[in-house]
C-alpha cells in the first residue's frame, strides 16, 4: 500500500472544507477525483503533499514512496529552461544510478562475505527500485515524453517564462513524468492540451507503473484513465467511492439519487399515516351507536377492548413516528438548477463578424497568414488546432483585444460578445465576489444582486468572501455569471470547459448548445466538441481550413 489516509479534518476559519475522510491508495491505482468547484478537491492534493497542514487525522506513505505534484497554475520560472528542467526531473534517477555505479565497484572489490552481504542488499534494492522508475531506459523515455507533450520542436535551451499558456502546461507535464514518481497528483491536467497531446497522455497513464491520483473535468480522460471514482460532496464535506470510469460513476449517482427519492417518499408517506392514525377516536369504531339499557353490559365490555385498541395502536404509532424523527431520510437537495438566459438582442446583419486578409506575427514566427472568413448570425464554429497555433490570438483580434499586422477585422453594429477566456481572470483578489461581479455592469444597480444569486451558482452567504479565496473552479463560475449579465448577442468561449466541475459543466455546455446568436469555442474536451456540432475550423501553421 502506497498510501493510507485516515479521518483526515481541514478547515479554513469558520468552513469545514474536508471531514472525516479515510481511503487507502495502492500501486497501479488510477483514481479520479471529481465534485463541485470550491469542494476540496485541490485541498485534498495539497494536504498529501503537505502544502496543507490537516486539523486532525493523519497521512502515511509507504517507506521512500517518491511524490510527484501537478498543480492547476503552470511553471513560470524567470530562468528555468528546458534542458535544466529535464536534468532536475531526471535528476533523482541519476542519483539512484550514480549510487549503483559506487556499489558495483565497491563488490567487485570486496573480499569477505561479512563485506559483501550488505552491499548486495543495498544493490538489489535500488536496481529494482531504477526499474520500476523506468531508469534502464531513462535516455529512450526523455525523448517519448518531449514528443507525446508536443515539445520536441522546442529548443532545449528555451526558457519556460516565454513559452505560451498551453506549452507552459505540457513542461509542467513533462518534467513530472519524466520523475516518474510512486505516486502522481494531477490537478487537471488535461487543461489547455490539445488532442493529440490528450491520447498520447491517456496511453502513457495506462501503462504507468506507479498509482495516479487525479482531479479531472474531463469526462473522456477519465473514462479511459481511471478504476475507481472518488467523489468529494460540498455538502456532507466527506468522501465516497465508487468502482469503475466516469460512465460507471454517472450511472451510481444516477441510481442513488432515484434510490434516495423513492425512499424519502415512502417514509414522508409512512409519517403521515403514522399521523393520521394518531387521531383515531372513537367515532372509527363500528360500535359508535348509543346503548339500550338491555345492551349496557356488552357495549361497556367491548367498547373497553376497542379504547384498549385504539389507545394501543396510537402508541405504537407514536414509537414509530418518534423512531422515524430520531433519525429521517434528508431530502435529496434539488438539483443544479444554474439556467441562464442570454437576452441580448438578436442581430439583423448577415455578417456578424468577417476578416480579410488579417496576418499575425510574434517575434520572427508567423502566427496568422492572411486569414479570411465570415461568421454568420446563427454560426457554430469549433475552432481546433495544435497548442500553440494561434486560435487564442484569433480570437482576441476577432475581440479587438489584439490588432493584426496586417489585414481587417470586421464587426456588425451593435455586436455584444459574451468572451470567457481561457484562465479566469484574477483581477484585485480583495475584492468581494460581489464587487468583482457588478465592475462594469453599468445600468443594471438594481438588479445586480438578483442577477448574481438568480443563476444558483453563488448563495447569499458567498457574496462577502473575497476573490482571492476562491478557487480556480470558483472563479470561472463568477466569469459565467458575468457573461450571463452581459446579455451578449454572440458568444466567444475559450476552452469554456476548463476548471468547471461537472454538474455545472453539464448546464453550461446545454445553456452554450441553446444560444440563439452566433458561438464559436474553442475546446480539446472531446465530450463537448462531439456535442457541439457545428462547423469545423482547423488552425495550423498560419492557414484557416473549413473541416
Amino acid at each position: 500500500m502506497l498510501l493510507q489516509v485516515k479521518h483526515l479534518t481541514k478547515t479554513f476559519g469558520a468552513a469545514t472544507v474536508l471531514d472525516d475522510i479515510t481511503f487507502a491508495i495502492d500501486r497501479e491505482e488510477r483514481i479520479g477525483v471529481v465534485g463541485a468547484n470550491g469542494a476540496g478537491k485541490t485541498t485534498l492534493l495539497r494536504l498529501l503533499t503537505g502544502e496543507e497542514t490537516p486539523d486532525s487525522g493523519s497521512i502515511r506513505f509507504a517507506p521512500d514512496t517518491a511524490l510527484g505534484y501537478l498543480s492547476q497554475s503552470a511553471p513560470d520560472d524567470t530562468t528555468q529552461t528546458i534542458e535544466r528542467m529535464v536534468r532536475a526531473a531526471t535528476g533523482d534517477l541519476r542519483l539512484i544510478e550514480a549510487r549503483m555505479r559506487e556499489l558495483e565497484a565497491a563488490m567487485a572489490s570486496a573480499t569477505a562475505e561479512p563485506e559483501l552481504a550488505p552491499l548486495l542488499e543495498e544493490y538489489g534494492q535500488l536496481t529494482t527500485r531504477f526499474q520500476e522508475r523506468g531508469g534502464y531506459d531513462l535516455d529512450h523515455r526523455i525523448e517519448e515524453v518531449l514528443s507525446g507533450m508536443r515539445l520536441d520542436y522546442l529548443p532545449r535551451d528555451q526558457e519556460i517564462s516565454k513559452l505560451s499558456g498551453g506549452e507552459k502546461a505540457r513542461v509542467g507535464i513533462a518534467a513530472l513524468l519524466l520523475r516518474s514518481p510512486d505516486l502522481l497528483l494531477l490537478d487537471e491536467p488535461t487543461n489547455h492540451l490539445d488532442v493529440a497531446t490528450l491520447e498520447w497522455l491517456e496511453g502513457y497513464l495506462a501503462r504507468y507503473s506507479g498509482a495516479v491520483l487525479m482531479v479531472s473535468h474531463d469526462r473522456q480522460f477519465l473514462n479511459r484513465t481511471v478504476n475507481r471514482i472518488f467523489e468529494v460532496d460540498d455538502t456532507t464535506h466527506q468522501l465516497r467511492r465508487y468502482e469503475g470510469d466516469y460512465d460507471a460513476y454517472a450511472a451510481a449517482k444516477a441510481a442513488q439519487r432515484a434510490k434516495w427519492e423513492e425512499e424519502y417518499e415512502r417514509q414522508q408517506e409512512e409519517i403521515k399515516e403514522l399521523q393520521k392514525r394518531m387521531k383515531v377516536s372513537g367515532r372509527q369504531v363500528a360500535h359508535n351507536r348509543q346503548p339500550t339499557d338491555n345492551d349496557k353490559t356488552a357495549y361497556n365490555f367491548f367498547g373497553e377492548r376497542v379504547a384498549q385498541t385504539v389507545s394501543r395502536n396510537v402508541r405504537d404509532a407514536e414509537v414509530r413516528l418518534a423512531r422515524i424523527e430520531a433519525n429521517p431520510i434528508e431530502k435529496p437537495p434539488p438539483p443544479m438548477r444554474f439556467a441562464p438566459q442570454f437576452q441580448g438582442e438578436r442581430l439583423q446583419s448577415r455578417t456578424i463578424l468577417g476578416a480579410t486578409g488579417v496576418t499575425k506575427r510574434f517575434g520572427g514566427r508567423l502566427i496568422l497568414d492572411a486569414v479570411d472568413f465570415l461568421v454568420g448570425p446563427g454560426a457554430r464554429i469549433l475552432l481546433t488546432g495544435p497548442n500553440g497555433a494561434g486560435k487564442t490570438t484569433l480570437l482576441r483580434l476577432l475581440l479587438g483585444l489584439e490588432e493584426p499586422d496586417e489585414g481587417e477585422i470586421r464587426r456588425a453594429p451593435g455586436l455584444r460578445v459574451g468572451y470567457l477566456p481561457q484562465d479566469p481572470v484574477t483581477g484585485d483578489p480583495d475584492r468581494t465576489i460581489l464587487d468583482a461581479y457588478r465592475e462594469g455592469l453599468v445600468g443594471y444597480e438594481g438588479t445586480l444582486v438578483a442577477g448574481l444569486l438568480g443563476n444558483g451558482l453563488f448563495r447569499l452567504e458567498d457574496l462577502p468572501k473575497r476573490v482571492g479565496q476562491l478557487s480556480l473552479g470558483q472563479r470561472r463560475k463568477l466569469e459565467i455569471t458575468r457573461l450571463v449579465a452581459l446579455r451578449p448577442n454572440a458568444l466567444v468561449l475559450d476552452e469554456p470547459t476548463n476548471y468547471l466541475s461537472l454538474d455545472v459543466l453539464e448546464v453550461f455546455e446545454k445553456a452554450a448548445l441553446e444560444f440563439p446568436g452566433p458561438v464559436i469555442a474553442v475546446s480539446h474536451d472531446r465530450w463537448f466538441a462531439r456535442r457541439f456540432g457545428g462547423e469545423v475550423w482547423r488552425l495550423a501553421d498560419g492557414t484557416l481550413t473549413r473541416e
